[in-house]
């Protein structure tokens, strides 16, 4: 397996590409944007903002999706000291912290900003947890289709069009485009991207799931984004984005750390608002390609110069294997599953490009050299066969 001669990404990662001197697509772009003119970015982004201003201030100028976390209070922050009034709008997961909690009643009431939560019925949620780890290999696609669906209903409901999200995840950690492309949200990337091409279809009639239990999956109908004008843009693209500079604007507005470590991840500010993002959700990532939260985390700070890349190594070697106890216990009490079943059921998601297996054992490349095992395989004899070590 491949991995990436300046960060700590495999050639697997985040629908990444490698080049020839095995520099990784992520990397390549974020050397772009080293490049550009982020002033001239900043007040083309202040324009397109203002053009999207409520009349009159007979609404609000545009959405917000946050879940509380110092992306979240960075965004908001930004877009009220404009003189904007944005609407705050959570999918509410079911799945936070104490902290995350915490976060997430902070952020509309320390800015002074109107926040609407949605909250689907946790029983529903319960059953997509379960149905969504057994055929998607992810606990929270449902966590997906939530962000990523329930602010355009909103922005379609109450007429405000505009919708903004932090980072384009993929042009930031894979260079899936360039930063001269300037990407949108769109329905096909919500199908292929977010939603890896299942449907809230997928779901209904499983563990009893009715339409009705999934009202709030319903995207917006062709005919409805386009009277409205639904438009989701990314301040990433018009923003420099430095998670290590975002948070201390997210501290000073209340912002909290988690108090204590990650068992995945040595960083504490990142994805405090889920606890599968750093938990089990993560952790079924390390399942299927062999990397994990430690990788993204320090494959941004690799390129943002704040950690050397034997330092990253470390991080991975230390973090991107642990199986997290806490984040575990709490999805498997959700959904009434064994620990046993869970890892039948995860060993059916691996990659066959990473793992191998040998003596029982599962087996892969690792980026200090070599190979390591990482735990028994629970498939059983037939399904063992596509396994066979690539030389």
């Amino acid at each position: 397996m491949k991995y990436c001669s300046k960060c700590t990404y495999p050639i697997v990662a985040v629908n990444l590409t490698m080049s020839d001197e095995n520099v990784c697509s992520g990397c390549i772009t974020h050397d772009e944007k080293l490049e550009i003119d982020w002033e001239a970015r900043e007040e083309e982004f202040k324009g397109l903002l203002f053009q999207y201003k409520s009349k009159n201030d007979n609404n609000y100028d545009c959405i917000i999706p946050v879940s509380g976390g110092k992306d979240s209070h960075f965004q908001a922050w930004y877009i009220k000291n404009l003189g904007l009034n944005p609407l705050l709008v959570t999918y509410y997961t079911h799945n936070y912290s104490k902290t995350g909690e915490e976060n997430l009643r902070n952020i509309g009431n320390s800015l002074g900003i109107d926040h609407y939560v949605y909250t689907p019925s946790r029983k529903v949620i319960a059953k997509m947890n379960k149905i969504g780890f057994e055929m998607t290999g992810d606990m929270s696609w449902h966590f997906h289709c939530g962000v990523w669906t329930v602010p355009f209903q909103v922005g379609e409901k109450f007429d405000i069009p505009l919708i903004i999200y932090g980072e384009h995840g993929f042009t930031d950690l894979a260079g899936q485009y360039s930063m001269d492309d300037k990407p949108e949200f769109t329905k096909r990337a919500r199908h292929e991207d977010v939603l890896r091409g299942f449907t809230p279809e997928d779901f209904i009639g499983k563990e009893g799931l009715t339409r009705r239990d999934l009202l709030w999956t319903q995207y917006p109908s062709d005919n409805a984004i386009e009277q409205v004008g639904l438009r989701g843009i990314f301040m990433g693209n018009y923003i420099y984005w430095d998670a290590n500079k975002h948070v201390k604007i997210a501290e000073e507005n209340g912002f909290k750390g988690n108090p204590e470590a990650f068992e995945r991840t040595y960083r504490t500010m990142s994805n405090v608002d889920d606890i599968h993002e750093n938990g089990i959700k993560d952790y079924m990532k390390f399942i299927k390609f062999g990397y994990g939260r430690a990788t993204d985390h320090t494959s941004k700070d690799i390129r943002l110069g704040v950690m050397s890349k034997e330092e990253g190594i470390s991080n991975v070697k230390k973090y991107d294997h642990v199986k997290p106890k806490k984040s575990l216990d709490y999805f498997l009490n959700m959904v009434e599953m064994s620990e046993f079943e869970f890892d039948c059921i995860a060993d059916k998601f691996r990659d066959p490009r990473v793992w191998w297996i040998e003596d029982g054992l599962w087996w892969k490349d690792v980026i200090w050299g070599g190979v390591m095992s990482y735990g028994k395989c629970f498939l059983s004899p037939d399904q063992q066969s596509k396994y066979k070590r690539n030389k």
